[in-house]
C-alpha cells in the first residue's frame, strides 16, 4: 500500500501561509534567543565541572540544593540525571574538583545521613578548551552550509540553492529556538544532531528538486513552474512522510529509553526531522516558484 499515491493537494497556492507561519517560528526562535542571550551552552563549551552521584534510594533535587545552599554553595546548577536516584551537579569555573568532591561531598553526607551516595564520575573542561569547541562547532555548521551550497549550484541552478540554504537556516533556527525556549543545553552531542538535521532536510529537499528538475526538462517550457512544483512535490509526497514516519519512529523509541544522555540528542532530531520534512515541501520548494517569477 502507497500512501498519498493520487495526491493531489494545491500546496503552492498556499505557500504564502507557509510562510507567515514559518516567519512566526523563526520570529519566536529568534526573540527567545535574544532574551536568553544567545544558547544555553553545557560545560563542554562553557567549562567548568560536572559531578554524577548516585544515591541508594530516590532522591529530590531540592534536598540536595538546600544541603549545599545552607553551607554557602548557592547557584549550581543540580538535575536528575536518568533515573531519579541519580544527580548531576555542575559547578562553574571558581569551583575546582577537589572542593566538590571533598567539601561537598561531605555537605550532602551530613545533610542526607539515610541515603548512601557515590560518585560515579567527575568531568572537568578549562574555558579555552569550551571556547574552542563553539569555535569549531560554528565553523562545522558554517562549512557544512557552504559545501551545500556549491553542491546545489553545481547539480542544480541558483534558484535551487536559494531554496536549500534557506530550508536550512530555517530548520536550524527553529530547532535552536526551541531549545532556547526550554532552556536545554547545547552540548557536543547536540551540534552532531544539528549537522544530523541538516543533512536529513537536504536529502528530502533533492528528492523534491530532482523531481522539479525532471518534470521541466519534459514539459519543454509549456506549463507553469507553479504547477510543475507542485505536481513535484505531490508525486514525492508519499516518499517524504513514509521516509519521516519510519525515521521519527526510531528516534521516538531512542528518546523515551535512551536515557538522559541521549535524550537531548533524540529530542533535537525529532524537532529536525518534523521540521525539515514541513521546510522541504512549505519552504524550499515554493522559493524556487517565487524566484522564477521574481526573475520573470
Amino acid at each position: 500500500m502507497q500512501l498519498f499515491a493520487n495526491a493531489n493537494y494545491n500546496i503552492i497556492s498556499k505557500r504564502k501561509m507557509g510562510y507567515i507561519f514559518s516567519g512566526v517560528l523563526i520570529a519566536i526562535s529568534v526573540i527567545s534567543l535574544i532574551i536568553h542571550g544567545g544558547p544555553k551552552y553545557n560545560i563542554d563549551f562553557t567549562g567548568g565541572t560536572l559531578i554524577h552521584l548516585k544515591f541508594d534510594k530516590d532522591i529530590q533535587i531540592q534536598d540536595v540544593r538546600n544541603a549545599l545552599s545552607s553551607k554557602g554553595y548557592k547557584g549550581l546548577e543540580i538535575k536528575h540525571f536518568g533515573a531519579k536516584n541519580e544527580v548531576a551537579m555542575r559547578a562553574g569555573l571558581l569551583r575546582t574538583a577537589e572542593e566538590i568532591t571533598t567539601t561537598m561531598e561531605a555537605i550532602i553526607a551530613e545533610a542526607i545521613p539515610d541515603n548512601h551516595f557515590v560518585i560515579q564520575r567527575i568531568e572537568k573542561v578549562g574555558p579555552k578548551i569550551g571556547q574552542e569547541l563553539i569555535f569549531d562547532a560554528i565553523k562545522a555548521i558554517f562549512w557544512a552550509l557552504v559545501l551545500i551550497l556549491f553542491y546545489i549550484l553545481w547539480r542544480f541552478e541558483f534558484r535551487f540553492s536559494i531554496g536549500a540554504i534557506a530550508a536550512l537556516i530555517h530548520d536550524v533556527t527553529i530547532t535552536l529556538g526551541v531549545f532556547s525556549i526550554f532552556e536545554i543545553e547545547i552540548s557536543a552531542p547536540l551540534i552532531a544532531a544539528i549537522l544530523t538535521i541538516v543533512g536529513y532536510s537536504l536529502n528530502d529537499t533533492i528528492v523534491v528538486f530532482d523531481r522539479i528538475r525532471e518534470s521541466i526538462k519534459s514539459s519543454k517550457k509549456t506549463r507553469d513552474i507553479a504547477e510543475i512544483t507542485n505536481q513535484s512535490i505531490n508525486e514525492t509526497l508519499s516518499r517524504t512522510v513514509v521516509t519521516s514516519v519510519t525515521t521519527l519512529i526510531v528516534v521516538i523509541v531512542l528518546f523515551i529509553y535512551g536515557g538522559e544522555v541521549l535524550h537531548s540528542f533524540a529530542l533535537a532530531l525529532i524537532i529536525g526531522i518534523v521540521i525539515g520534512t514541513y521546510s522541504s515541501v512549505f519552504i524550499a520548494s515554493p522559493i524556487i516558484v517565487d524566484w522564477k517569477v521574481k526573475k520573470a
